[in-house]
């Protein structure tokens, strides 16, 4: 008996996914398994772990903070480049910050916790502590002193014209002091928290400064990567750290920047990307060859 033409569609239908069921949902997951199991890509289908004493401590793909239990830089190991994922390097949040070149005004709040840093803020306040902590100039254009973005809000009486009536430094909530004291001979102000200067009709000025056009500071100690899990740093922001490694841990820098040529791996294929220092593997190298005093 000859089925009926909308039976016999449903069930070609049904075999159609039943084949495909198996073929995609079973079979092929199972042979990427297998491959992953082959020798020489186990490891990379595990998560490229890295275990000391039979203790798992990291990935070598996955980068992670070294500080203390109060967030504070550990001196004697390298750091790691910024994170935007999660609270940091978090695999399941990987994300940027999705801030651009735009993004130099703060969000001040009454309650500081409250407040969100701009781009250029988070790059200044950076810059600021990774001078400090490996004695070099952490100045960088349009930042202040106290490592936000230094940023003005121009009022006139004509809009985009006319003569200048107020100015508020808007990244820097009183009772702080502005870093200028008078832009074209008025007056700066301190901004004060919740307050929209933009809205407001202020003009926002940027204010370069008089910081080096080149930081002392690389681009990659101060800006997180677009996925906030790279685990790597420039050669240029290890280099900054020689001098602090060395002194915690008491050799000669020579030592530490042999290390550090050892564990920086070069562009792949000999022209794609930039020379890289994987900041975990480089650490346990320090750990097993000058452990901390």
């Amino acid at each position: 008996m000859r089925l009926p033409s909308w039976l016999s569609q449903h069930l070609a239908a049904l075999r159609a996914v039943l084949v495909l069921t198996v073929l995609l949902g079973l079979a092929y997951p199972l042979a990427l398994v297998g491959v992953g199991r082959l020798p020489g890509l186990d490891d990379r289908a595990d998560g490229s772990l890295v275990t000391v004493g039979g203790r798992t401590v990291g990935s070598s793909l996955i980068g992670q903070s070294f500080t203390d239990a109060d967030g504070n830089p550990v001196p004697r190991y390298f750091q790691s480049r910024p994170s935007a994922a999660g609270d940091g390097y978090d695999p399941t949040a990987t994300a940027a910050s999705n801030l651009g070149p735009e993004s130099v005004v703060d969000t001040l709040a009454a309650d500081p916790a409250e407040s969100t840093a701009s781009l250029l803020s988070q790059v200044c306040a950076r810059s600021k502590a990774v001078g400090e902590l490996d004695g070099v100039d952490g100045r960088r254009p349009y930042c202040t002193p106290d490592g936000v973005g230094a940023v003005l809000a121009v009022f006139r009486t004509d809009g985009l014209t006319g003569r200048i009536t107020r100015v508020v430094s808007v990244n820097q909530a009183a009772p702080a002091t502005p870093f200028v004291t008078t832009w074209q001979g008025v007056p700066v102000e301190p901004a004060t928290p919740g307050r929209d200067y933009v809205a407001e009709g202020g003009l926002i000025t940027p204010v370069r400064g008089d910081a080096p056009a080149r930081s002392a500071v690389p681009a990659d100690a101060v800006t997180a990567g677009g996925s906030g899990l790279d685990p790597h740093i420039s050669p240029a922001y290890a280099e900054i750290q020689v001098a602090r490694v060395a002194r915690e841990r008491g050799v000669d820098q020579a030592a530490i920047r042999r290390l550090v040529e050892e564990h920086t791996s070069g562009r792949s294929l000999g022209f794609l990307g930039e020379p890289a220092v994987n900041v975990l593997d480089l650490n346990l190298a320090l750990d097993r060859e000058f452990p901390a005093r």
